[in-house]
């Protein structure tokens, strides 16, 4: 039996949403996706009585400037090019500050650590994932088809969707040429 799988994909926005004075992202219009998310980060700082610092603002920069789904340690490499004293407790406080105002999202693909993705000006749950097994890569893609699925599952069985993941694991074309290339044919 052959399965064939058509997913529409769509590129993501780079700008992250606004964070509301309940710390969660909002979703009000363009506006929303165009603001600095250093700003957004630096008033959400400010409500919450913290103080501001250039290490979490080089933080906030290192993150937005690697894109895509980041370990810690890669932020921590790449904030101490700028600023060797980072500590690496202070650049996970600064991620969790980031996931808490709603410019982050913490993943877990089952690794064992915890990647963050900058968050969208759409619903940060609204994507889903392809996984390699073999080498790490993340592929991100959006299927209307799928979401229309998940509803009517959910409906069919009295179910109201509070979020939804859907993660793909297995091996990219690239791991599946080098793997074919170095196996013995039969």
């Amino acid at each position: 039996m052959i399965v064939r799988i058509v997913i529409k994909m769509a590129p993501l926005p780079l700008h992250p949403p606004t964070p509301q004075p309940d710390g969660k992202p909002g979703r009000k219009g363009e506006r929303a996706s165009r603001r600095d998310p250093l700003a957004a980060l630096g008033e959400f700082i400010h409500r919450k009585g913290l103080k501001h610092s250039r290490q979490r603002d080089a933080i906030a920069q290192a993150f937005f400037a690697l894109g895509g789904h980041v370990p810690v340690d890669a932020v921590v490499a790449r904030v101490r090019e700028q600023d060797p004293r980072v500590s690496v407790a202070t650049v996970y406080r600064t991620m969790k500050l980031l996931a808490e105002c709603g410019l982050a999202v913490p993943r877990h693909f089952g690794e064992g650590q915890t990647r963050y993705e900058p968050a969208t000006s759409r619903q940060a749950e609204a994507h889903d994932h392809l996984i390699c097994t073999a080498c790490g890569r993340i592929v991100e893609f959006e299927s209307d088809r799928i979401s229309e699925l998940q509803v009517r599952v959910a409906r069919r069985h009295g179910f109201e969707i509070d979020r939804r993941r859907v993660e793909l694991y297995g091996r990219c074309a690239r791991c599946r040429g080098s793997a074919s290339r170095e196996e013995p044919a039969p």
